[in-house]
């Protein structure tokens, strides 16, 4: 945002639990928001990241230095409203300029009541969180012709102190569908948008903890049909629907208390379906088998992370997005690793050695990209294949 135009728009303040405050301009809705504090490193997805279920109650940092320059349109959402608790951006451009795109990122923010600050050093934001690793932060934006003060910034720094911590949370049951529906709708092509599945060859049943709408279009894109349940549903009642195969979604929070998902995991995948998870799905398989979870000092989030298959040594550059990642060495003898982050050495995929069940940490629909790792969607068709086979 040009510093001669800063006045069009009124101050805002980021706060950290750790007491760091930032002095910024409000670029959404004016209010108080509170979260925990993440750094994201994607140059583009703006608009897909904020819709990411798996982004409820934290607060997102790109650190990409220009966002909003391609505006925002009714397609490229990944839930039907904004999921994170806000956004902290250092520029926000003043032309907006997509042939798709129908407002500005402001007026979206604006319209979704998501409050979000700009103008703020996200490098030095970014290398606090890098070093300390995430933690709770406040922003508060204020009203046009309202001034920052000291007794603000106090109430920033109270309200980040007082948010609460993101270990022990169940999210998934929060950011949910509560009613079942049917997904057809497949991917996105240049010059026809959005298609639709037309003859099924497989019926997915998916466990929305907070599933992407991408994931579905590209099972769909493979021949499922998709009935997508509440993540409280029972195990009997989705193996009653007779289907192929058996889908784990992403999600937010801390998988350890979603006792619920963890058992229905557990039976699913003794059954001997075959049953495919992601992010926080890949954790609750793990989790059902037999591992564990930790909370991790440096999350994921970006779409730059290089995971190395272990079977093919081939690398894969891919989408993140977690703060939680399986216990490679509390694996139990049933599984097996498949994936491992070159940036840390975490788990990024493991499989059952005697069922067809597997599971990766990213993000392989990868919306808007990249999408090396999308050969797991094919995989997965395939387990179903063979299994109707047998």
């Amino acid at each position: 945002m040009l510093l001669s135009l800063k006045g069009s728009f009124p101050p805002a303040i980021l706060a950290l639990a750790d007491g760091t405050v930032f002095i910024g301009n409000s670029i959404g809705a004016t209010g108080t928001t509170v979260g925990e504090v993440v750094f994201n490193t994607s140059i583009t997805g703006y608009q897909e990241i904020l819709t990411d279920p798996s982004y409820c109650q934290q607060i997102v940092t790109l650190t990409y230095p220009h966002i909003g320059n391609y505006g925002v349109n009714a397609e490229d959402v990944e839930a039907d409203k904004v999921h994170a608790a806000g956004l902290i951006i250092k520029d926000l451009p003043l032309l907006a300029s997509n042939f798709r795109s129908t407002e500005t990122l402001s007026h979206y923010l604006v319209r979704e009541k998501t409050v979000a600050i700009a103008n703020i050093d996200t490098r030095k934001l970014t290398r606090l969180l890098r070093t300390k690793g995430a933690q709770n932060g406040a922003i508060i934006g204020l009203a046009a012709g309202e001034a920052v003060t000291p007794a603000l910034i106090d109430r920033a720094v109270a309200q980040a102190k007082a948010a609460p911590r993101m270990a022990g949370l169940d999210l998934a049951r929060v950011v949910s569908t509560k009613t079942p529906y049917e997904w057809t709708q497949s991917e996105w092509t240049l010059g026809s948008g959005y298609g639709a599945l037309s003859q099924p060859e497989f019926h997915v049943v998916a466990f929305d903890y907070g599933v992407k709408k991408n994931i579905l279009r590209m099972l769909a894109q493979r021949g499922c049909r998709v009935t997508v349940v509440p993540a409280q549903t029972s195990a009997a009642d989705v193996l009653a629907m007779n289907p192929d195969g058996v889908f784990l979604s992403n999600g937010p929070g801390d998988p350890e208390p979603c006792d619920y998902a963890i058992a229905a995991a557990r039976t699913i995948v003794d059954s001997g379906m075959p049953t495919f998870g992601i992010c926080l799905g890949h954790q609750i398989m793990a989790l059902a088998a037999g591992a564990k979870t930790f909370k991790m000092i440096h999350s994921h989030h970006g779409g730059n992370h290089p995971v190395k298959n272990l079977d093919t040594g081939r690398v894969s550059i891919t989408s993140q997005n977690h703060g939680f990642a399986v216990d490679l060495q509390s694996l139990p003898s049933t599984l097996r690793p498949t994936h491992i982050s070159l940036f840390d050495g975490t788990l990024q995929g493991l499989e059952h050695k005697d069922k067809p069940a597997f599971c990766f940490q990213g993000h392989p629909e990868a919306s808007p990209g990249p999408h090396d790792i999308a050969y797991l969607f094919d995989r997965f068709a395939d387990a179903m294949r063979a299994a109707k086979v047998a």
